[in-house]
């Protein structure tokens, strides 16, 4: 369980922080049981807090995993302008659960990389869109996400980011636990 723990905290403090939505990493693992077992045991530790994971494609003992704050998610996919960019790329249907399994859907076929999963990482809707109309080109900013739109906002949110997780890796190598540095939805 320890090295799902690991990057837990290094890739989703602000996720476990309660400040973003939701974080996305890779993680290498040896057995397919192990990683079940992983997911199973930190989607029962998490969901008293709000927390779920989610395994969105597996190729050679290599997952994509993404932690979401599951509330706030679906507040995002109930706004109708979210709802609406959404549709453009199958999305027919808007609950958690259903827009995951798109999601898988369009990582296992789409010939490239779907853009749109900048939604659900809580890209804000107009900089997800200028990525995908200027092809990740003429950016105003790059950090966690390109900015197409509020510079200067996009870059407080970074710094709070990247602050959140230097604290967090601080406290969990000073003994916190993972669960004990989340916070509660």
């Amino acid at each position: 369980m320890n090295l799902l723990e690991t990057h837990l905290i290094k890739h989703c403090s602000p996720t476990l922080a309660s400040l973003k939505m939701a974080n996305l990493f890779n993680y290498s693992y040896w057995t397919e049981r192990e990683l079940m077992e992983s997911m199973e045991y930190w989607n029962k530790q998490m969901s008293g807090k709000g927390i779920r994971l989610f395994v969105l494609r597996k190729s050679n003992r290599r997952a994509l995993i993404y932690v979401c704050r599951f509330s706030d998610l679906e507040r995002e996919l109930r706004k109708p302008q979210t709802a609406e960019f959404l549709r453009r790329y199958g999305y027919e249907d808007l609950d958690v659960s259903g827009a995951i399994e798109r999601l898988k859907a369009r990582l296992q076929t789409s010939e490239e990389f779907p853009h749109e999963i900048g939604v659900f990482l809580g890209y804000p809707l107009e900089d997800v869109t200028g990525f995908i109309d200027n092809a990740g080109k003429r950016f105003l900013h790059s950090g966690v996400w390109k900015v197409y739109s509020d510079r200067e906002e996009a870059e407080k949110i970074f710094y709070k980011y990247k602050k959140c997780t230097d604290i967090y890796i601080h406290l969990w190598e000073g003994g916190k636990s993972v669960w004990q540095l989340t916070v509660a939805a």
